[in-house]
């Protein structure tokens, strides 16, 4: 599942520790597995273990605690919506539950067209920006009102269909 590639580059993150500390790397090579094949397989997690020389638990460890890391495949666009306090006090729950209607799916699925994955988040650090959202793990958007949300959902699967 690796490719000599990815381990390629790999090397590179490796490369910017002292051999003894090379597990410090294992984010960026979760990065990199996650970039290739759009989430991190349990395989995966196993064979970063064993190029880092760390225990296969360990390297779950840090898939299971950043909620930027797949652990099953997901839509083309991850909507990730902030529910910590700031965010649910300015209605950020309510964005979830206006997303989880407008897609016709729960939190935690992907819609049947593989279009679109959505999950709450912990805080995303904008809080006087709330209620916050991140796409793809990348794009941070900001006071998510219902209008803002419609924009963002039709504009996304606008895109699509005009690049089909």
């Amino acid at each position: 599942m690796i490719t000599e590639d990815m381990k390629t580059r790999f090397a590179k993150e490796v490369a910017k520790y002292p051999w003894e500390q090379r597990q410090s790397a294992v984010m960026a090579c979760l990065a990199i597995v996650q970039h290739e094949f759009g989430w991190v397989s349990p395989e995966s997690e196993e064979q970063v273990a064993e190029y880092l020389g760390m225990a296969p638990i360990a390297v779950h460890e840090v898939t299971t605690f950043y909620n930027m890391y797949n652990q099953k495949p997901v839509g083309k666009y991850k909507l990730n919506v902030c529910t910590n306090l700031p965010c649910k006090l300015r209605d950020g729950v309510n964005a979830l539950q206006y997303l989880e209607k407008k897609l016709g799916i729960a939190m935690g699925e992907t819609t049947a067209d593989g279009l679109f994955t959505l999950q709450q988040s912990e805080c995303l650090g904008a809080c006087a920006d709330s209620p916050v959202m991140l796409v793809n793990d990348r794009t941070m958007c900001s006071f998510m009102s219902q209008d803002k949300l419609d924009q963002l959902i039709d504009g996304l699967k606008s895109a699509e269909g005009a690049s089909q």
